[in-house]
């Protein structure tokens, strides 16, 4: 009985491995669960670093671009355009057969100051910005029309104290921007998936005021179809808890949730946020690890992976995708946020675009959970 037992076990370890190498990317270990993606940047979707280029394409099925499909590059002047780089990056993502998300159509940061102003730079009429909120949604979405799987309409709306933000937009328009542009999106490309992002939605005022947007939008007739939680993440910080409970109140609003911008900080952290406009000065206590991670942090760190990865897969009825904001470590923008020249290890690749041991653990994982689609 014990020698069929434990042929029975190094029988099942044996299947387990095999499942393993069949499944060797995240990507396909979580198929029928949640897509899982990367942004990307232009030097990669240009092939001037062709490693990076192929893992790319290998190691995911999703794609967002980092900067070229926001508002001030792809629209710096009320009459010019820029879509080199936003064909290509499209063009990337159709070739390497992933789902292209489009990111973003509005947000307070770069966004050209024109877009707010008339010609003697004073603040225009709620009429003029609505009509020029319509001119570039509807040219930037209608343009990749039938060829971007959804798009962030609005982006980073909200304090975290569930306050809207005081932008040019809700100055201008009040709250009701954010009903226009995914109006707007919805009437130049109907088939398309339509999103809100922002960061922290963890925090339960936040979360609760992304909710309540979401109940007025459906009241309005207009299509969301899922929330963007940035996943700006750190050690502890937010706990499982708390991501977990965003997650179910996201739901019973009627909406998925991607998890857009996943990266965990291992480096010590001067505040809790993403608000791009917060600096804070270095220093070597902040930044504790240029020389490499010790194995305890780094187990600590693989930890933390897991034990999100984990959540996500739990709840992947309601969690669409995951992000990565960034391929790897050498290209994450925790390098120079919030303070500038640290070296932070915040993805899932090393900066020899190496796979860190954490991610075999993750295939294993997904394996063990059913598609709840």
């Amino acid at each position: 009985m014990k020698i069929k037992t434990i042929t029975a076990i190094i029988a099942i370890i044996f299947m387990s491995n095999i499942y393993a190498m069949a499944q060797k990317t995240i990507a396909k270990a979580t198929k029928g669960k949640f897509l899982f993606g990367v942004a990307v940047n232009m030097q990669q979707v240009n092939g001037n670093n062709p490693i990076e280029s192929e893992l790319i394409a290998r190691e995911f099925n999703s794609i967002v671009a980092e900067n070229c499909m926001k508002p001030q590059p792809i629209h710096p002047q009320e009459d010019k355009y820029n879509w080199e780089d936003a064909d290509k990056f499209v063009a990337f993502g159709e070739k390497n057969k992933q789902a292209v998300i489009g990111h973003c159509l509005m947000w307070h940061s770069q966004i050209g100051r024109w877009f707010f102003v008339d010609e003697e730079g004073k603040d225009v009429s709620p009429e003029v910005l609505k009509e020029r909120m319509r001119q570039h949604i509807y040219t930037v979405v209608g343009r990749y029309k039938g060829r971007v799987k959804g798009w962030d309409v609005v982006n980073e709306a909200f304090e975290d104290d569930g306050s809207y933000r005081n932008s040019k937009f809700y100055r201008i328009l009040g709250k009701d921007f954010i009903k226009y542009a995914f109006q707007f999106a919805h009437e130049a490309d109907p088939d398309t998936e339509l999103y809100y992002n922002d960061y922290n939605v963890e925090t339960p005022a936040k979360c609760d005021a992304i909710v309540e947007l979401v109940k007025e939008l459906k009241a309005a007739g207009c299509r969301i179809d899922a929330v963007g939680s940035q996943g700006h993440m750190h050690m502890d910080d937010p706990t499982l808890e708390a991501t977990e409970t965003s997650l179910m109140k996201l739901k019973a609003a009627g909406v998925k949730v991607h998890i857009t911008e996943w990266d965990i900080s291992i480096l010590p952290s001067p505040y809790s946020g993403a608000n791009i406009s917060t600096r804070f000065t270095y220093s070597k206590e902040m930044d504790p690890y240029r020389e490499g991670v010790p194995d305890s942090v780094q187990q600590e760190w693989n930890k933390r992976v897991l034990d999100m990865f984990e959540l996500f897969l739990k709840h992947n009825d309601v969690v669409d995708r995951v992000t990565l904001w960034a391929l790897n470590d050498s290209t994450s923008w925790l390098n120079n946020f919030p303070i500038r020249g640290r070296k932070d290890y915040p993805v899932l690749f090393d900066r020899n675009n190496q796979p860190k041991s954490v991610v075999a653990d993750m295939i294993m994982m997904a394996k063990k959970y059913k598609k709840k689609r």
